[in-house]
């Protein structure tokens, strides 16, 4: 069974990987985007159907993890208004696509994991329990794929004890 974890947003990504294999190199994607000018600015927004036919391609796919988040302090209007518009576009193909979901949260999913609260502490802990990937978030602004990739550890793990 296919199992996808999402870090939503323009940053974020998404992570597939098959189910009873966590060590597995996951297949990550960069949330797919689009840089749109409005108003003589320059604005991105998730590309919905990329995004659809990202999801089309890990068919049939048994779950999905989504990070469930919410406004950030300090975070502006139109940003917090752009953040909920990419939350509910991935939601939103999801469903249409009939994948089950579950939310879990930030504090959840890294506490499970010992994140450490450092700047690069998903990605440090993600080199540590995916080795074999830890090429696909090298780079700093590479955060969203080794968040996705855990979150998608952290649903396979959940998966199994239930199972168990």
């Amino acid at each position: 069974m296919i199992l996808l974890g999402v870090d939503p947003g323009l940053s974020g990504a998404l992570a597939f990987m098959e189910a009873g294999h966590p060590a597995a190199v996951p297949h990550i994607h960069d949330m797919p985007t689009l840089s749109l000018s409005r108003g003589g600015k320059n604005k991105r927004e998730i590309d919905v159907h990329l995004l659809a036919r990202i999801i089309a391609e890990h068919m049939p796919i048994g779950h999905a993890f989504i990070e469930l988040v919410g406004a950030m302090p300090g975070q502006g209007t139109s940003s917090m208004f752009a953040f909920g518009k990419a939350y509910g576009i991935v939601i939103g193909v999801l469903a249409a696509s009939a994948v089950p979901m579950t939310f879990v949260s930030p504090v959840k999913w890294k506490k499970a994991f010992g994140v450490p609260a450092a700047k690069d502490g998903s990605r440090s802990r993600a080199s540590q329990l995916l080795p074999g990937a830890a090429h696909q978030w090298r780079r700093i602004k590479d955060h969203g794929r080794a968040e996705a990739a855990l979150i998608c550890l952290w649903g396979e793990r959940s998966l199994s004890s239930i199972a168990a």
